[in-house]
C-alpha cells in the first residue's frame, strides 16, 4: 500500500483512505457485513468528501460480497439520493469486484438509483481508474 495514503476510517465492513491526488479510496473488506458498518462506512465516506471538498472517489469492490436487499435500499434511498449529495455530484471510479455476484449486485443498485448523484465508470483495473480519475477536473 502506497505510505502517503492516509486512513480516515476503518471497521468491518471496509476502509477510506484520503489520496493526495485529492479523492476517497474506498476499499470493501471481504465477508458478510453488518448494515451498520456499512452505514458508517457510507456516512463517513460523503463526510470525507465533504470535508475535503472532494468530488471524486475511487471505489476498489474486488474483495466485496453481493449486497444484501438491506444494503442495496439503503444505499439507493439515502446515500445515492441526489438531495443528500453535494452540488455538482461524485464522480465514481469503480474496480469490479471479483465475485459475479457482487458485480450484479452492484449493477442492480446503480439501475434502481437512475437518478443518482454518482457518475460513475465500472473498471478491471486499478490503473484504468486512476487514469479515469485524474483526467476530471
Amino acid at each position: 500500500m502506497n505510505s502517503k495514503l492516509l486512513i480516515y476510517f476503518e471497521n468491518a465492513a471496509g476502509r477510506l483512505l484520503e489520496h493526495p491526488d485529492g479523492y476517497v479510496r474506498f476499499e470493501y473488506f471481504p465477508g458478510k457485513r453488518k448494515l451498520t458498518d456499512l452505514q458508517a462506512l457510507l456516512t463517513h465516506t460523503g463526510q470525507l468528501l465533504k470535508r475535503n471538498n472532494w468530488n471524486k472517489l475511487l471505489g476498489d469492490q474486488r474483495l466485496m460480497t453481493p449486497f444484501t436487499p438491506e444494503e442495496s435500499a439503503w444505499i439507493v434511498d439515502y446515500w445515492l439520493d441526489r438531495a443528500r449529495q453535494r452540488p455538482g455530484g461524485i464522480y465514481g471510479a469503480v474496480i469490479l469486484a471479483n465475485d459475479v455476484f457482487a458485480r450484479l449486485s452492484m449493477t442492480q443498485v446503480m439501475t434502481d438509483a437512475k437518478a443518482a448523484a454518482l457518475t460513475y465508470r465500472l473498471f478491471d483495473s486499478e490503473e484504468k481508474a486512476v487514469e479515469w480519475l485524474k483526467q476530471l477536473a
